[in-house]
């Protein structure tokens, strides 16, 4: 359920691979793939799913084992709804989004024995209709069932992914996992696309790189008031992580900006804002980027086609 990035580049491995795949796209990207197929520019070498089963209507799938759910944070209650069809008996859907709400916007539409929640570590867009394009090294999936269990369904889910060539594991605790993840990609998303830069410049000038090493603590500082147990050393593991990308990487929120899309502000630094003011943790760094970055989070240009 969404065909960007992330969905295109994953399911289009597990397509490849001969798994029965059906992408759920929208406006000239779906038709694109309609008439020519998916393309995907990996930097693990270059593939094609044609013909590929795509459609704007899930009802026109019916129910099926997994959902890998990527659409854009705005569109997650929209999008929730409109997979209903896709849902068998012990359908497992699988939030594969930025953000830590995401798996309880979802269990209240779809009921909490369908949702899973997971991280998808990629940096890839779509580059053009029908073209998805993976430059970067990372491509890895971690998800596991929100109660920890591990299922037959998640280990089967894993191991088609691992049998596609995809870098994929089960989690004990995704809730930890998540907001891990969390503590970085709002420090990066926010810290870049506030100043207009890729990777490199940000976490090499000391200015920069303090900015993003306080936004992280922010981060950290709330999700252990919320209960969360992230380790001790999560910001300092987290920021040698941002180190070791490649300095012309871009997050996906700077990307967005740079194309007159919509941001997902709000979902990030904005939500570590509001959880901040309510669990009366201090926010100074997330409450600025989300205050600087408000004027472009609607932009009037036209969404981000999934």
């Amino acid at each position: 359920m969404g065909t960007g990035g992330v969905g295109g580049y994953f399911g289009g491995r597990l397509a490849q691979h001969g798994e029965d795949v059906h992408f759920i796209a929208r406006g000239g990207h779906l038709r694109a793939i309609q008439q020519r197929g998916l393309t995907v520019r990996s930097y693990y070498g270059d593939f094609g799913i044609h013909p590929a089963s795509a459609t704007s209507d899930p009802a026109e799938i019916g129910p099926v084992d997994v959902v890998m759910f990527c659409v854009k944070m705005w569109d997650t209650e929209d999008a929730g709804r409109a997979i209903k069809p896709l849902l068998g008996e012990d359908t497992a859907v699988i939030s594969f989004q930025n953000g830590v709400e995401n798996e309880e916007i979802l269990a209240r539409i779809l009921g909490s024995k369908h949702v899973l929640g997971g991280a998808a570590y990629i940096f890839s867009t779509i580059a053009e209709p029908g073209v998805v394009e993976h430059a970067s090294p990372n491509a890895r999936l971690l998800f596991g069932e929100l109660d920890g269990r591990s299922t037959p369904r998640a280990e089967a889910f894993c191991a088609a992914a691992k049998a596609a060539g995809i870098d994929a594991s089960l989690s004990g605790n995704i809730t930890k996992d998540l907001w891990s993840k969390f503590v970085f990609i709002c420090a990066l998303s926010g810290v870049c696309t506030v100043a207009r830069s890729s990777v490199g410049p940000v976490v090499s000038t000391p200015e920069t790189w303090e900015m993003l090493v306080e936004c992280m603590k922010e981060v950290a500082a709330v999700a252990h008031a919320r209960g969360v147990p992230l380790e001790e050393d999560i910001v300092e593991r987290q920021g040698m992580g941002g180190k070791a990308l490649p300095p012309d990487q871009k997050p996906s929120m700077l990307y967005d900006l740079e194309h007159g899309n919509r941001l997902e502000l709000p979902w990030l630094n904005g939500t570590v804002a509001r959880l901040g003011r309510e669990l009366g943790v201090p926010t100074p760094v997330n409450r600025f980027i989300a205050a600087a970055l408000s004027l472009h989070a609607g932009s009037p240009g036209s969404p981000a086609p999934e």
